[in-house]
């Protein structure tokens, strides 16, 4: 495992308690920490204004974007031979998850439009062959179910609708014609039913409960195994015994410059921070909120031929309002294999970590948003019509290829779909070069 020589950190602490020693800041971490884990059933959000203590009876609805369809916070498709699971809202839950302690999970499903319903009132005559071919029409939709599952991972984007949605639509448009003729016999003729055949692939909540979101098994809060806030099995979550998981550094600046913080270091320039020691800002704590001072080290970058890349391989030039649409991404040098929900207080709470082989850990992001405009900088404050966070245990030296199903947009114009690597705490990952392209790939949409 690579490992930086040497670590230093500090543990979330007010202003005025910043000349703490490292052994006190240690123990008052370890006695603060187990204090209030004791406490805390489930995460979600966090005020804005004031640092508060989470728990059940303050479980609150998540930010808008944050759910996939139906409620959930978590989608698994099989994709290649491999289960994906897509975060969506970057691990935030809703009311009735947060209360149970559960995550509820999609699962990939087949829905047809509803023949019934759309038919004119069926003559005695004709009952007994109309409702044979309901029945049939319903057979046909369980038929396809079936094989969805059964055929799991196995060819490419269009494999679904070549091998499963095609000649699903092939059959109805046959039994749809069959309830034609047969109502047309003793009756008018209905008409355009063949437009009910076509069906799609949507993703419903499965049962639920025990499988902690994808991550791991056995972790507080779904990641690893043991750790207080779901990461690993330090004070809040973060490595081993560190004062706010980052290990036993006093706060990265030392006494004598290793850092080259004192004594004319820094490489001869002139730095402004290193740390958070000076700052005005109250810390970090690992949710979702800016104005904050984040003291967890960077920590661990790859050579330049094992950093992380990313590219957008596949995508429609134009869609329909509300026409889901897939975007193939394939990526390099990336374990997805990592991630720390940011709702549940995941976000840069943990430092870069390399596997074995030196490539980063972590997992990518997928945003589509509708530009206002093509000629000035979006408004980075408006939450994207659609995002999602996609970890699978995949990835590795050699590039490979993940699909995201993007549910559709809600009105006409042009959509920015972006798609960036992250590590295990969301942070785009680093670079050993400054000249590096990072992690990220970008395309317009037209949407009529």
């Amino acid at each position: 495992m690579y490992r930086s020589a040497q670590r230093r950190s500090s543990t979330p602490r007010g202003r005025g308690q910043r000349g703490v020693s490292s052994r006190n800041k240690r123990l008052i971490a370890v006695l603060g920490t187990v204090t209030v884990f004791a406490g805390i059933v489930a995460v979600t959000q966090v005020s804005s204004a004031n640092d508060q203590l989470r728990t059940s009876g303050e479980c609150v609805a998540p930010s808008p974007g944050s759910t996939a369809e139906g409620g959930v916070t978590t989608t698994v498709t099989r994709e290649n031979g491999r289960e994906v699971r897509h975060h969506w809202g970057d691990g935030q839950t809703t009311i009735e998850e947060c209360e149970s302690g559960n995550t509820v999970v999609a699962t990939p499903t087949i829905e047809c439009p509803s023949v019934e319903d759309q038919l004119p009132e069926i003559p005695a005559a004709a009952r007994n062959e109309v409702t044979r071919n309901l029945q049939l029409l319903q057979t046909q939709i369980d038929d396809a179910n079936a094989d969805l599952v059964n055929r799991a991972g196995q060819g490419g984007p269009n494999f679904i609708n070549n091998a499963i949605l095609g000649p699903l639509a092939s059959k109805r448009v046959a039994t749809l014609d069959r309830i034609a003729i047969a109502i047309g016999r003793v009756a008018p003729r209905p008409r355009n039913l063949e437009e009910l055949a076509t069906c799609q692939l949507v993703n419903r909540p499965g049962n639920g409960g025990d499988n902690n979101g994808g991550n791991d098994g056995g972790g507080d809060n779904g990641n690893n195994d043991g750790g207080d806030n779901g990461n690993n099995d330090g004070d809040n979550g973060n490595n081993d015994g560190g004062d706010n998981g980052n290990n036993d550094g006093d706060n990265g600046n030392n006494d004598g410059g290793d850092n080259g913080n004192n004594d004319g270091g820094n490489n001869g320039l002139e730095i402004l921070a290193n740390s958070c020691e000076n700052s005005n800002l109250d810390d970090h704590d690992g949710f979702q909120i800016g104005n904050r001072c984040v003291d967890t080290e960077m920590g661990e970058v790859g050579s330049a031929g094992n950093n992380p890349s990313l590219l957008i391989t596949e995508f429609p030039q134009e869609v329909n309002v509300n026409e889901p649409f897939t975007i193939r991404v394939s990526t390099r040098n990336l374990i997805r294999d990592r991630f720390l929900p940011a709702g549940q207080g995941g976000y840069y709470i943990e430092s870069s970590l390399l596997n074995e082989q030196g490539l980063t850990r972590g997992h990518f992001h997928t945003a589509c948003r509708l530009l206002q405009s093509t000629d000035v900088a979006p408004d980075p404050a408006p939450v994207p019509e659609f995002f999602v966070a996609t970890e699978d245990g995949g990835g590795g030296a050699q590039p490979d290829q993940v699909t995201i199903q993007v549910s559709g947009m809600p009105q006409a114009g042009t959509v920015q779909c972006s798609v960036w690597a992250g590590d295990g705490s969301h942070r785009v990952p680093m670079s050993e070069r400054a000249n590096q392209t990072p992690a990220f790939d970008s395309v317009r949409i037209v949407v009529n």
